[in-house]
């Protein structure tokens, strides 16, 4: 029997179970990284983590673009159908796959859009690719297309849930088709809202009477992210405090008067992240995992070592980050002072903003005993990171939601934080790290006073210690609520 042959059978048993009472919904999660295959940030571990955990309550797939690393390392494509084209959105193959646990991606394929060399977002030179505008468009065109019934005959989705600006054109693309597929759109970073010339509405196939504020145009541009805010049926963003955050216009980003109106009409809730059962230190460390002092100093001399630097008994603080302005790195640089003349050491890995990676390596030349810098990113390096340090630093400008200061806490390093978004949800101050309220060098230095002075307690460090490893930020929760969502969300 052919592919289309088998889909218009599977498709009419799945269309009498979706009849069914209590039939479980059919969700397309689209997304532009999924660290199964390529990431560039928390994203893609988000992206791979929570479709996991939506598994038991949810028939859910994953979409996301034919990106060379995703061509190479996902195995066998099948080949499942078409999407046309639209504007000067060129048409597709959709091919499915499978993660190595079965969870069904589907990808589209495209050589002259993703297949390339260089990043997802940027080209080889570091510069954003000139045709990104096309790029997701086509992501989010997908998702519509999908939703409408193209491209898999066997399968069709009951809600669409978008990821950030490359997929959020995809409510506009329903509405301007007069479909009704409920969608939730997750804002993981408001500050990334894929902004492009009004020039290119053509270009996009999106409707010039789209072009005004109750629509796509954000102060004269094209805004992906707006579209997604006004024409989504239920916006999420990853932590509670980022929610009520993003109405206000310190950390709107412009939006904040839309952002305020979908909250007051109860279409933006706040949904934390969770982190998966690996970094549960009973799992890495067998019968050890909560006798941290069996295992942490064994990595704290290997960390030590990796970095070249000097044996000691002083505290010993990472900063695992890309290295830019949002995460506050320069008031790191500022403190990294004040930890050294007390004895501690540091060290660092991420990369970023030129400028900020040169401070790092003339600080580290400055102490070469006492901070260590290693500019790039190694999974496994960090992980040892989180094990073998004291304090995790990780003074954020704003943080939507952030994930190194879970992990930390699971492997007994106390975060040092600012009092933002999801670092405000996911830190105790006093019991599991330290909040200091305003993004400032003097705060920022009172708190690590207030790490430093905890260290030098024995007990009360050890106390908080064991009270932030039996943190567990589980998905399941997580996962429950976004159930909930897709199961009461309806087309506005």
């Amino acid at each position: 029997m052919s592919w289309q042959a088998q889909g218009h059978c599977d498709l009419e048993g799945e269309a009498a179970q979706a009849e069914q009472p209590g039939a479980r919904r059919r969700v397309l999660f689209v997304t532009s990284e999924i660290s199964d295959y390529v990431q560039t940030g928390g994203l893609g571990e988000v992206s791979a983590a929570l479709p996991r955990a939506l598994r038991a309550l949810s028939d859910v797939r994953i979409l996301v673009p034919g990106y060379r690393q995703v061509l190479e390392r996902a195995g066998n494509i099948e080949p499942v159908g078409l999407l046309p084209g639209l504007g000067e959105i060129p048409a597709c193959a959709l091919g499915r796959t499978k993660t190595a646990d079965g969870i069904p991606v589907y990808v589209i394929l495209n050589a002259d859009l993703y297949d390339r060399p260089g990043g997802l977002y940027i080209d080889p030179d570091g510069k954003d690719w000139i045709d990104n505008d096309v790029r997701f468009a086509r992501l989010s065109l997908a998702a519509a297309d999908m939703a409408a019934g193209l491209g898999d005959p066997n399968w069709r989705p009951d809600n669409l849930h978008l990821n950030d600006w490359p997929s959020a054109l995809a409510p506009g693309y329903l509405a301007w088709r007069g479909l009704d597929t409920p969608t939730i759109l997750t804002i993981h970073n408001l500050a990334y809202q894929g902004a492009f010339d009004p020039a290119r509405l053509g270009a996009l196939a999106i409707p010039e009477a789209a072009f005004k504020v109750d629509g796509v145009e954000f102060y004269g541009r094209l805004s992906f992210l707006k579209a997604g805010v006004y024409y989504a049926d239920q916006l999420t963003t990853v932590s509670e405090t980022y929610a009520q955050e993003i109405t206000t216009p310190q950390f709107g980003c412009g939006l904040h008067g839309l952002l305020a109106e979908r909250s007051r009409q109860g279409r933006l809730s706040g949904i934390l992240n969770g982190i998966d059962e690996s970094w549960d230190p009973r799992h890495t460390h067998h019968d050890e995992g909560f006798e941290p002092d069996r295992w942490k100093g064994r990595y704290a001399d290997y960390i030590r070592g990796l970095f070249g630097l000097a044996l000691s008994r002083g505290p010993l603080f990472a900063i695992v980050s890309r290295l830019v302005h949002q995460k506050g790195v320069d008031l790191s640089i500022d403190v990294a002072e004040e930890i050294v003349a007390h004895g501690g050491q540091l060290v660092v890995t991420g990369q970023g903003d030129t400028h900020l990676e040169d401070r790092m390596r003339t600080l580290a030349r400055k102490h070469p005993t006492q901070v260590g810098v290693r500019i790039g990113f190694d999974g496994s390096e960090a992980r040892a990171m989180f094990a073998g340090s004291d304090f995790l630093l990780m003074p954020s400008r704003f943080e939507p939601c952030g994930l190194s200061q879970m992990y930390a806490q699971r492997f007994g390093s106390l975060p040092i934080a600012h009092r933002t978004g999801g670092l405000a949800d996911t830190i105790e101050d006093g019991r599991t790290g330290f909040l200091f309220h305003t993004p400032t060098a003097q705060q920022f230095k009172g708190a690590v006073r207030r790490a430093l002075d905890t260290f030098g307690s024995g007990r009360r460090f050890d106390e908080m210690r064991r009270a932030a490893m039996a943190r567990t930020f589980a998905w399941s929760d997580s996962a429950r609520r976004y159930a909930t969502l897709y199961q009461s969300a309806r087309a506005g």
